[in-house]
């Protein structure tokens, strides 16, 4: 049995998963890959919001959510968003293969703070046969990070997890709409800043949140207006500084490639190499070549 007293999951089935998230350190979003004969899921309550996938053969399924009763007849793709904390009670008299995304409450409050300026989006319960190509691909792209990266798959999973929640909340919520683009651009007195501490930071890692901290805006709005104001992201502008950097310093020539990857804030020569040959179009040793 999988058992939610044993892990994070919260329904009891007859099979163990066939992939399942719950031993690495994803903070916000996990999965699982079930295969399952056919069966009764007894009622529960979720701590977590769940996404629910046809990942095989179409299956008739009997739901009753929150006192809500559906049967629905459904096929590979079909989606079904089911909300915490609701009763919940399933059954299917086929065979069934499905994906199951968990969302942590806490995470999807705070996006939708960050995205509508409201800590009261709800997300609302999707019981019939609905169709979403990009929850979809989402699960796939999930599905493939755990059989490649494994424990290194965290920082994969938080960067889906924040475009997985603004989709839902812009699609599947209380105040469910459009999200308007973020209009104007950073004064002049604030874009100096965020450059001044860019260039005064090179040397180590600098994260979303400080930069975000400077102007006063939240990780989100900032990313969406440095952006729209660069046309390049906070992370590629961050390493097109440290190669301008690391040119100035290679043309006084008294620094090893080495000692210049290092003090431009690169892991590693090879990681320094890989990012100048990119934006400048020849390796460090052959742009030394080319210094007067």
């Amino acid at each position: 049995m999988t058992n939610p007293a044993q892990n994070k999951l919260p329904l009891i089935l007859p099979r163990l998963p066939i992939l399942v998230s719950d031993d690495l350190s994803w903070k916000n979003i996990g999965f699982a890959h079930f295969q399952q004969p056919p069966w009764n899921v007894p009622e529960f309550v979720s701590s977590r919001h769940i996404l629910c996938l046809n990942a095989g053969k179409p299956v008739r399924l009997k739901q009753v959510v929150d006192g809500e009763r559906k049967v629905v007849d459904s096929i590979p793709g079909d989606l079904a968003i089911y909300p915490a904390a609701l009763c919940q009670q399933f059954s299917w008299d086929s065979e069934a293969e499905f994906f199951n995304l968990f969302l942590e409450p806490s995470f999807v409050t705070q996006v939708g703070y960050d995205l509508f300026g409201s800590d009261r989006l709800e997300l609302v319960p999707q019981l019939g046969i609905l169709s979403d190509p990009l929850i979809y691909q989402i699960s796939l792209a999930l599905k493939t990070s755990l059989e490649t990266d494994g424990m290194n798959s965290q920082l994969y999973a938080d960067a889906i997890a924040q475009a997985l929640v603004v989709h839902l909340l812009a699609r599947y919520s209380n105040h469910s709409r459009q999200i308007k683009p973020i209009a104007g651009g950073f004064t002049q007195a604030q874009w100096k800043q965020i450059v001044d501490f860019i260039h005064a930071n090179l040397d180590r890692n600098i994260h979303l949140a400080e930069l975000a901290e400077l102007v006063q805006f939240s990780p989100y709005h900032f990313a969406h207006l440095f952006k729209q104001s660069t046309h390049v992201s906070p992370h590629q502008y961050l390493i097109r500084c440290r190669i301008e950097r690391a040119k100035q310093l290679m043309a006084i020539g008294n620094l090893s490639l080495a000692e210049v990857a290092q003090t431009v804030g690169f892991a590693s020569q090879g990681h320094f190499t890989y990012h100048f040959k990119r934006l400048v179009g020849v390796t460090p040793k052959e742009f030394l070549r080319r210094v007067p």
